[in-house]
Formats: C-alpha cells, sequence, structure tokens
C-alpha cells in the first residue's frame, strides 16, 4: 500500500505575527542607540583599558560585572539624591524672625561636660603657675616668692644650664623655631639625626628613632610590634601610656603580679600550657614592663628579667622613661646599673623630656627595629617632629653626663639624704627602691596592697589584683596630701600629689605624695627641703588627730 503523503502546517498565528512586527521598530531603535553609544565611549581617552577590564573580569567572574554595576548604580543614586531636603518640608511651621529670635535667647545648650565638684575646683586652684624660668629655684607667680623645686623632674639638674641655653638660642637663630612637618617629610633635620646618634652611641645600641613627645613614644611603639593575636605579659602596675599602647594594640594580654617576678614566670609558664592545650600555633610573645615605675619608684631586677625572657623566648619591651638620665653611673639607665649589655634588651624607650630635661621620646634597639617604627609608627608618621632647638639640648645633656659623673653621684647622695629624713617621719610609709629618684609617699593606714598575698592567686587574664585587705578612701587621703602639699608650699618647698586620671586607668592605685629629687640642689639644701616637708606631715596629721 503505497503511503499518503501528510501535507505540513504552518503554525503562526495572526497575534504572533503581528506582536514580532511591532516590536522591530523597538529594537531596530536599541541596536542604532547602543551602537552609537560604544562609538562615543570610545571615543573617551582611556575607554580602551576600562573595555578591556571589563571584558576580562566578567569573562572570569560574571557576578563580579553584576556586584560593580549594582554599586555604579547606587553610587550615581546617592549623588544624585538632595540630602537637605527635608520629606516632611510641608509640614514645617514657618516662624518669624522675632520668633527665632525668642527662641535662641530661651534655649540654654547642656555642658559639654559635667561640672567640677567642689575637690576638683580646689584641686584646679591649687596648681602653683612659675614666673620665668622652671628650675630648682624658681619663682611662685602668686606670691613672688622663690622655693625649692622638688615637683620637676631634674634628676641630673640640666634644667636651668646656661651652656645648653646658649646652644638652644644658636639653634634658634639658625633653624627657627618649629620643624613644620613629620619626620617622614621634611621635618627632619640635621640636629634630629645627630641625637639619635648620639643616644645610640651612649646607650651602646645599633640604632635609634626620636619621638616628638615623651608620652606618646610608648604608646605608638608597642602596637607597631604587638597586633591582634600576639601575646603581651605585662606587669599589672604600668604607666598609663603604656595602658594606652596595651589597650590600641588588640593583644591578647596577661598580667602578672606588681614587680614580682615569681608571678611573671608563672604567667610565662601558663601561656605556654595553654598554647599547647589549645594546639595553637607559636605568634609573637612580648614581656612589657618599666625600669623605675612611675606609680610608686620600684625597679625592675633587670639581670633576673632578661633570664626569663630568654629561657621563655619572648621579645623584651623596658619603659625607662625614669631611669634613663637618673640611675647608674654615668646615667646611662637600668643596663649600666645592673651592667647588662642594652643589645639584651629588645626595645628601649626612654624619655628625652625626663631624662635630659628637653622634650620627646627614643626607642633604641636593632636597626631592623628602628626602621620598622618610620613606618609602622603612628606616632612617628603623623606627628611633628621636635623643634631642633630641642633637639640640641638633647645632646647637649648627653655631653653633660658623659663629662659630668658627679651629678650622679650627687643626685643619689640627695635621694639617701631625703628617705633618711621622711622614713623617721611618724604617719607616712616611704615606698619603692632606695637608689630611685622619685620618692613617695603615702598615709600609713591600712590599704589594699597589690599582687598575691595571704595564699589568694592572682589571676593573669584581669589586670585587678586579688583583694588582701581593707580598702583606702582615696578621696579622703587625696585631700589629705593636698593639705601637706600646700603647707610645704607656704614653707617654701614645691612638692606635688602624684596626679592619676581617675575612672581611666585600669586599676587604682593608693594616693602618694611624689618627690622629685634633683642634683641641682646640695645635700644642705635638699635636708633642710626634706624637714620641711617633714613638719608639714607633722602639722597637717596633728591637725586631724586634735
Amino acid at each position: 500500500m503505497s503511503s499518503i503523503p501528510v501535507p505540513s502546517i504552518e503554525l503562526t498565528t495572526p497575534n504572533t505575527a503581528a506582536g514580532n512586527t511591532s516590536l522591530e521598530p523597538l529594537l531596530t531603535w536599541l541596536t542604532v542607540m547602543l551602537a552609537q553609544l560604544e562609538r562615543t565611549f570610545y571615543k573617551v581617552p582611556g575607554s580602551a583599558v576600562i573595555a578591556r577590564y571589563v571584558r576580562s573580569s566578567h569573562q572570569n567572574d560574571p557576578g563580579r560585572t553584576v556586584l560593580e554595576l549594582i554599586l555604579i548604580v547606587f553610587a550615581v543614586r546617592t549623588l544624585m539624591q538632595s540630602r537637605s531636603r527635608d520629606k516632611s518640608e510641608g509640614k514645617l511651621i514657618k516662624f518669624s524672625e522675632k520668633e527665632v529670635d525668642e527662641l535662641v535667647d530661651e534655649w540654654t545648650p547642656e555642658p559639654l561636660s559635667a561640672p567640677l565638684t567642689e575637690w576638683e575646683q580646689r584641686d584646679l586652684a591649687s596648681v602653683p603657675v612659675i614666673a620665668g624660668p622652671n628650675g630648682p629655684k624658681p619663682k611662685i607667680l602668686s606670691t613672688g616668692k622663690t622655693v625649692i623645686n622638688l615637683a620637676s623632674y631634674n634628676f641630673a639638674g640640666l634644667a636651668g644650664n646656661e651652656h645648653i641655653k646658649e646652644r638652644a638660642i644658636e639653634t634658634l637663630r639658625k633653624y627657627g623655631l618649629g620643624s613644620c612637618g613629620p619626620p617622614g617629610f621634611y621635618g627632619t633635620v640635621d640636629v634630629h639625626l645627630e641625637l639619635e646618634r648620639d643616644i645610640a652611641d651612649f646607650l651602646g645600641t645599633e640604632s635609634t628613632i626620636l619621638y616628638s613627645q615623651g608620652f606618646i613614644t610608648i604608646s605608638s611603639v608597642i602596637p607597631a610590634f604587638c597586633k591582634r593575636g600576639d601575646v603581651i605579659v605585662a606587669d599589672r602596675a604600668v604607666n598609663f601610656a603604656i595602658q594606652k599602647g596595651i589597650q590600641i594594640s588588640r593583644s591578647t594580654v596577661r598580667w602578672y603580679d606588681h614587680n614580682d617576678l615569681k608571678s611573671l614566670e608563672d604567667v610565662l609558664v601558663s601561656v605556654e600550657k595553654d598554647r599547647r592545650k589549645r594546639g595553637a600555633p607559636i605568634t609573637r610573645r612580648f614581656i612589657i614592663t618599666e625600669g623605675i615605675f612611675e606609680r610608686d619608684g620600684e625597679i625592675v631586677d633587670l639581670p633576673k628579667l632578661i633570664e626569663l625572657k630568654l629561657k621563655y623566648k619572648y621579645r623584651l619591651i623596658l619603659d625607662e622613661s625614669i631611669s634613663f638620665g637618673s640611675v647608674g653611673r654615668t646615667g646611662r639607665g637600668l643596663t649600666e646599673l645592673y651592667n647588662v649589655p642594652a643589645s639584651q634588651v629588645d626595645m628601649l624607650i626612654g624619655s628625652v623630656a625626663n631624662g635630659l630635661c628637653s622634650a620627646g621620646g627614643f626607642c633604641t634597639g636593632s636597626t631592623i627595629v628602628t626602621e620598622h617604627q618610620r613606618i609602622n609608627g603612628t606616632s612617628f608618621v603623623f606627628s611633628a617632629s621636635m623643634p631642633p632647638l630641642l633637639a640640641v639640648a638633647g645632646s647637649e645633656g648627653i655631653s653633660y653626663l658623659r663629662n659630668t659623673p658627679s651629678a650622679l653621684t650627687t643626685l643619689q647622695e640627695n635621694v639617701r639624704a631625703v628617705r633618711a629624713v621622711l622614713e623617721k617621719t611618724e604617719g607616712i610609709t616611704v615606698v619603692g627602691h632606695r637608689a630611685s629618684p622619685i620618692v613617695h609617699f603615702h598615709l600609713k593606714t591600712p590599704s589594699t596592697a597589690n599582687g598575691s598575698a595571704n595564699g589568694i592567686a592572682s589571676s593573669p587574664a584581669t589586670v585587678m589584683p586579688p583583694p588582701t585587705g581593707p580598702s583606702f578612701d582615696y578621696e579622703a587621703e587625696e585631700k589629705i596630701l593636698q593639705d601637706i602639699v600646700e603647707d610645704a608650699l607656704a614653707n617654701g618647698v614645691f612638692i606635688t600629689r602624684a596626679k592619676r586620671l581617675r575612672g581611666q586607668e585600669m586599676i587604682e592605685t593608693r594616693p602618694t605624695v611624689r618627690i622629685a629629687v634633683t642634683a641641682a640642689l646640695t645635700k644642705k639644701e635638699i635636708e633642710k627641703a626634706a624637714g620641711v616637708v617633714k613638719a608639714s606631715v607633722v602639722k597637717v596629721l596633728g591637725k586631724r588627730k586634735a
């Protein structure tokens, strides 16, 4: 049987044909417009580079092209949107100029800070103002009396040195006053580099980097090396600048009891045990402490500290802001006092302001350490360098320490004289190391001691020491100590309370009076001044007992 052919049938409806016919002009127009846009785009300089980037980006990652288009649309929308238009503009109440003036007159702005308390006002008003240059015997503006200055850091007696003054004036006439820029740009002049070389040569290190302020030195050095994930083991009583540096670093922090190297070793062992337990990789690890503690004048055992550092493979950051220029045969600090090479300390920080009566600070060590900070030390990169005249004053101060070791001998004699008088005074307790040039004393009443005691172990995870006894009345002791300070000033001796940023520091230490001993006074003068302080203590405490 032959097959019967079946005719093919085209399934095209009238509506479909009409739709295609109506879209043809639109598609033709879009094609022409896209071609026109393409020709216009390629006329723009650099358009070929952009086109090649988009083509390769889309080929490798189409999703990225879509994301970039969304971001471009969002950016254009944000730029085109009016930021000053109020959606409720039509609902606003219109005021006349007179009504506006009345509202402004009635408005009372809220204070930016809480009003000062009666004690804060008294504390602020009691700050003496010095007329003329500072030195061992300045003149008080309010009374016109010349007093013995045991409040300012002038350990080697460099403040008021006539030769340093002359050299500073010469530098001022040659270079002008300010440096007018950060060290990394146009703020460095030859005298800055000379001071860096002088400090490195004086301490026996490879290199030194100079900072324009003392406070920002250690708070910039720490975050330049310590990052998130690194381990810092620090003394609980470190100064406020170190606290800020540790906070900025965002490192893992473990604390040990104040100036207790047995506690330090326990913490180092616990850190290693914890790392092995978690199976974590070895990270950078640092021990941070002070040479002479600003809070109480204690001195760290540097040889033992270096022994622990080498045993447990830590880097040591040592803040010698107080000890540089004040201890050792020629003022080289703890490394000279303990006969330890400065190269054993990875990062040694000192204060040009405290030790050399100038301004700024420094970090000294290996060349790698100092060069790293020239890019990563935020205070070095973004702060203007110190005035050249102050750099010259620092260099002259180092020269003085080299050539006049008798100044440090006189300083230690004066320290012993002050302590001999104050330790026999009833009602106070003298704290700190016997070689420290800053002598602290507090009232002899029950207090909370730092560190572990009575069998209570301290926790390395918190900066707070364990409770070991009855707490002290902070405000009451502050007021008593301020009475002692004011009475001593009235009798010709300028001393000060150890000032704290209460509420901002990590721990609250006991209020003390701080005496900064100087070599610029004779032994007879320093004994007389210490006798005045003793008499003021007896007088103030005697009135309170009565």
